[in-house]
């Protein structure tokens, strides 16, 4: 498969992740590009990046890269999807890939004309394990998915300058560990849900702290999803379908998953993927997409379906970030 060169925007923690998981893979970033140059220049030397630029417009005109990894702060996605997108640039992006529905429509569609791929760099979509998991449900082995429950929570400390509950850092549960927590719900669903009803409490600065969600869609499949930055969850996923139940612990970079059968209770485990190699696996479906001209594998649509859930909540909740335009 033919490799393209990538650049990465940002570097901090994820851009770091992904520097190893590519490392596991044998690749390294081509370009990288930061705000502050320093923080760039040291992420190069410890990751084998040949270029830094100080210029976003110079990486951006550089005709050696291929394509962008987007790994800054939630506001920002938008603004630098589009910069890529207008310099030719193909673009995987951090999740949420932009902060509403209405700034995914606007990449979308102008990804669409310059004829490049955008996907969002969504663990969920890529790993091996979920592309087996997908398989069986298909298959019909398991009978149809009913019910579906997903945790997702963390201790943060309450410190409201911190990217986690700052307003104007677009903070909160729902943006930082909820998009997993959906997305997973989303991939094994039938079709989009059509009803959401929450409850969510909010922190001192005014970002989603924690809520609960339920979801329908028309076909009586149902979600439970659970989010807190403040009190410990496993990060653990159930799927309940007529046949047997599906559990998968650490879900958002997971490589095993247990299926019980409903009736003898029997237990089989699978496992696929090296957990190493997690977001290495969203650089090789980019790569895949645009050698073979087919985006199917990079679930965008999906991505959409997330966001528009999650922009209908913030909506519902009141909960608009500083500068933001629904």
């Amino acid at each position: 498969m033919q490799e393209l060169n990538w650049a990465v925007l940002g570097t901090g923690g994820i851009a770091g992740d992904m520097a190893k998981s590519m490392e596991a893979a044998g690749r390294h970033f081509y370009a990288a590009w930061n705000r502050t140059q320093q923080r760039a220049e040291d992420f190069a030397a410890r990751y084998g990046v040949e270029k830094v630029y100080a210029d976003l417009e110079e990486l951006l005109s550089d005709p050696q890269v291929d394509a962008v990894y987007i790994a800054t702060l939630h506001d920002t996605h938008f603004p630098l999807i589009m910069k890529a997108l207008e310099q030719g640039k193909h673009v995987l992006a951090e999740k949420p890939i932009t902060l509403n529905s209405r700034e995914l429509a606007e990449a979308e569609a102008l990804a669409k004309e310059k004829g490049l791929y955008l996907a969002e760099a969504m663990t969920i979509w890529h790993m091996p394990l979920y592309q087996e998991l997908w398989k069986l449900m298909e298959q019909g082995e398991l009978g149809k998915a009913q019910i579906i429950t997903a945790n997702f929570g963390s201790f943060r400390e309450y410190d409201m300058s911190s990217r986690f509950f700052a307003m104007e850092l677009c903070g909160g549960a729902l943006l930082d560990i909820g998009v997993y927590a959906i997305s997973a719900v989303r991939s094994f669903l039938d079709e989009c849900p059509g009803t959401v009803k929450s409850q969510m409490k909010r922190a001192a600065s005014g970002v989603d702290e924690q809520s609960v969600i339920l979801m329908e869609n028309s076909q009586g499949q149902m979600a439970n999803v659970s989010l807190s930055l403040h009190s410990k969850q496993p990060k653990r996923v159930m799927i309940s379908c007529e046949k047997a139940y599906i559990e998968i612990m650490e879900y958002p970079r997971a490589v095993r998953a247990v299926i019980t059968d409903a009736v003898t209770g029997s237990r089989k485990e699978i496992q696929a993927g090296e957990e190493k190699l997690a977001l290495f696996y969203e650089i090789r479906d980019m790569e895949k997409a645009v050698e073979r001209g087919d985006a199917s594998g990079l679930h965008l649509t999906w991505s959409r379906d997330v966001l528009q859930i999650m922009t209908d909540l913030r909506k519902e909740w009141g909960l608009q970030y500083p500068k933001e335009i629904w």
